[in-house]
């Protein structure tokens, strides 16, 4: 197998980071995406870095994961708190620890970067595959329950 790599997401990315959000909330939640407004949504992030970052995993020039990055600021911790999002690997990518060098690869920059204190994510409480992931990496599912509202 090629090398991986994984590095900042290029506007060039955006159709790849589509077909995989689409992928993804068909999979993990049974949902149809509007494709017009998920490529404004991304094209949002190249657009606007004040609205996240994306992250791509590439074997040789194929773009085969993918996540997104949003801030949230934290008071109690005076600095920034990276939510991972979107994550998607592609099905015959999988099981090769993808995910676990792409979120390794965000880490060591939150790692450097000493305003950032942390990285959370959710999980839907149905994705147990994930959550097995998550939790071998090291991140703690315990301490918070997410509750939301959605137009």
């Amino acid at each position: 197998m090629s090398s991986i790599t994984y590095r900042d997401a290029h506007p060039s990315d955006r159709d790849a980071i589509v077909e995989f959000q689409i992928a993804m909330a068909r999979e993990t939640e049974e949902l149809e995406l509007d494709r017009d407004v998920l490529l404004s949504g991304v094209e949002a992030v190249f657009h606007d870095p004040t609205r996240g970052r994306y992250f791509v995993a590439e074997i040789g020039d194929r773009v085969v994961a993918s996540l997104l990055i949003t801030y949230e600021w934290s008071d109690w911790r005076n600095g920034m708190v990276w939510w991972i999002q979107s994550v998607y690997v592609r099905p015959e990518d999988r099981r090769q620890r993808i995910y676990a060098g792409l979120y390794e690869h965000v880490k060591k920059i939150v790692e450097s970067q000493p305003r950032v204190r942390g990285i959370r994510l959710y999980v839907d409480r149905r994705n147990v595959p994930a959550q097995q992931v998550y939790t071998r990496l090291g991140m703690n599912g315990e301490h918070y329950q997410v509750f939301e509202w959605m137009k």
